[in-house]
């Protein structure tokens, strides 16, 4: 079965998606939001957080169920 990218909602500090992208990658949340911090400090903040927005936007959210 084919793994989907989803926003999780139930573990979001703001829109899911690093909870979301950590379930997708196999990794620790908190290892995800470092990484994502870290990354978000060397591009000087704007990139990355212009792909946060277009990924809150494009990313489904998870069903309920799951």
């Amino acid at each position: 079965m084919a793994k989907t990218l989803y926003r999780l909602t139930d573990k979001k500090m703001i829109g899911g998606v690093c909870a979301g992208l950590a379930e997708y990658l196999d990794i620790d949340l908190s290892v995800m939001r470092l990484i994502f911090i870290g990354l978000w400090l060397l591009t000087a903040l704007f990139p990355l957080a212009v792909f946060y927005i277009i990924a809150w936007i494009v990313i489904p959210e998870a069903p309920s169920g799951s």
